[in-house]
């Protein structure tokens, strides 16, 4: 017993990766997928011939899930599997999705009749909030004095016209107003409260009765003449205004209860766990750290990493950089869309035949895309392997392969399989990446560049796949929308 625990204690010291690295460090494969692999010499190929792709292990992780997602998207092609089902058109469509069932919560919670006329009569005249109207002579900041007085020479010869306008105020300010927003919208400036504007701006503002015009008026933004229309004029647009206004009230009182109820916090070192983990997504997406502990559930890494890629990919790139109070904030946020999701689903909110036929458009112009780019129709399939599963299955990790040596080659552009698509895809099938594998081909592309750079050639190219070639697109793009 002595002798072998002084052999294991060497393995407990070089800890848990090491130990696997034992066994696995020479392994020549890097990633599986169902019956195809992806060897260590083929991902060093890749990477040996692309110099502008870092040949570190992160960057080649990426470029083996990659083809993990596109290997089993093909396979599923070539073995019949229906892309097209409902079932697949949900799980892949799931940002609609869950958005068309929040919206339609959302209109249940806050439904309510519309204001009467008698109640937006007595929220105009009680002139807590009100509408004005303005044209703006804009000033740049530091501009010269000559321009100063240009200015409001303009704004003094044009007073007289708007205040005998009248009603036709807003033509006059889609004619002359340099604020872009406003001027669009005839001069309106929407519902307003005390304390909305700029001092200057603000006094002069809340000064008028209803169909008065003030003087010209100065702020850091140049000169403005401001009128408050009388309600006759502007009572739909008021009545609108108000709705909205009383809709966001609901929606922020019913979330602060949601807070309360749910007891939605975020977890000590949350803005640690989540700026490591939008540096390496692939891992992140399949992790179950806890981010936020809520009554009833909990808002995890991979959790959060599917509403980022259903929200706004770009956010993950600005993270790293917020601070803790952003992220936990952020965090509080999508909990909260978390939960409400949660209680659409309780409410047993159901989707119309329209949404349906939306979502299903927008999922088959995806398979639709992904399908063109390998080439890899049923026609192709049929004319060029015949009906044998395994001879199929191999036609199409060929053109997957085939795909990324083009892409890795920079000869053609990067189309990636939605995540969620390639989730659906990964629960469906076999898969793995090896992180020793990945590291030898980051050592073993950094000797291809070395041996082509000294030789003065590249390294060797792939034997390409049989049948037709893949779209090129570099030059051709392919029918459908780009998966987003």
């Amino acid at each position: 017993m002595r002798r072998l625990s002084l052999v294991f204690l060497p393995l407990v010291l070089l800890g848990c990766g090491a130990l696997r690295d034992a066994f696995s460090s020479r392994a020549d494969i890097v990633a599986r997928a169902n019956d195809q692999t992806l060897t260590v010499e083929q991902l060093a190929d890749w990477a040996g011939a692309n110099r502008d792709l870092p040949l570190d292990p992160l960057t080649l992780a990426r470029v083996s899930h990659a083809w993990v997602d596109y290997t089993l998207f093909a396979e599923a092609l070539a073995g019949g599997k229906d892309l097209l089902d409902s079932a697949t058109a949900a799980a892949t469509m799931w940002p609609m999705v869950s958005q068309l069932k929040w919206q339609k919560l959302h209109n249940r919670l806050t439904a309510r009749e519309s204001l009467t006329p008698q109640q937006v009569d007595s929220a105009y005249e009680t002139g807590q909030v009100r509408v004005f109207q303005h044209i703006l002579f804009q000033v740049p900041q530091n501009a010269a004095d000559s321009i100063d007085k240009h200015k409001l020479r303009q704004a003094d010869q044009l007073l007289p016209q708007a205040r005998a306008a009248g009603a036709r105020f807003p033509q006059l300010a889609s004619r002359y107003s340099e604020d872009p927003s406003a001027k669009a919208a005839g001069g309106s400036l929407g519902l307003a409260t005390r304390g909305q504007f700029v001092p200057q701006f603000e006094e002069a503002a809340w000064q008028l009765a209803p169909g008065a015009v003030s003087p010209v008026v100065k702020t850091q933004f140049g000169y403005h003449i401001i009128r408050r229309p009388p309600l006759a004029e502007v009572r739909d647009s008021f009545r609108v205004g108000l709705e909205s206004r009383i809709t966001r009230e609901l929606d922020s009182l019913y979330v602060d209860s949601l807070d309360i109820k749910r007891r939605i916090k975020p977890v000590d070192r949350a803005s640690e766990y989540v700026r490591n983990a939008v540096q390496d997504v692939d891992a992140a997406r399949t992790s179950n750290r806890v981010l936020v502990s809520y009554r009833g559930g909990s808002l995890r890494v991979r959790d959060l990493m599917r509403w980022l890629s259903a929200l706004n990919p770009q956010l993950v790139q600005s993270l790293p950089q917020a601070g803790d109070q952003q992220i936990t904030q952020f965090l509080k946020a999508i909990a909260q869309r978390q939960v409400l999701l949660e209680q659409a689903d309780s409410a047993r909110i159901t989707l119309s035949p329209d949404d349906w036929r939306q979502i299903r458009e927008e999922h088959d112009s995806t398979i639709v895309t992904l399908t063109t780019i390998l080439n890899l129709t049923p026609e192709v399939l049929r004319d060029s392997v015949g009906p044998s599963p395994q001879a199929r299955a191999s036609f199409a990790a060929a053109r997957a392969n085939d795909y990324l040596d083009r892409v890795l080659h920079k000869r053609a552009r990067y189309f990636p399989v939605p995540m969620f698509l390639a989730e659906r895809l990964r629960d469906q099938g076999r898969w793995s990446v090896d992180e020793a594998g990945i590291r030898r081909a980051a050592e073993r592309g950094g000797e291809l560049r070395a041996d082509s750079g000294q030789a003065g050639g590249g390294p060797p190219r792939m034997t390409p796949a049989p049948g037709p070639p893949p779209i090129d697109t570099a030059r051709h793009q392919p029918s459908g929308r780009p998966p987003r």
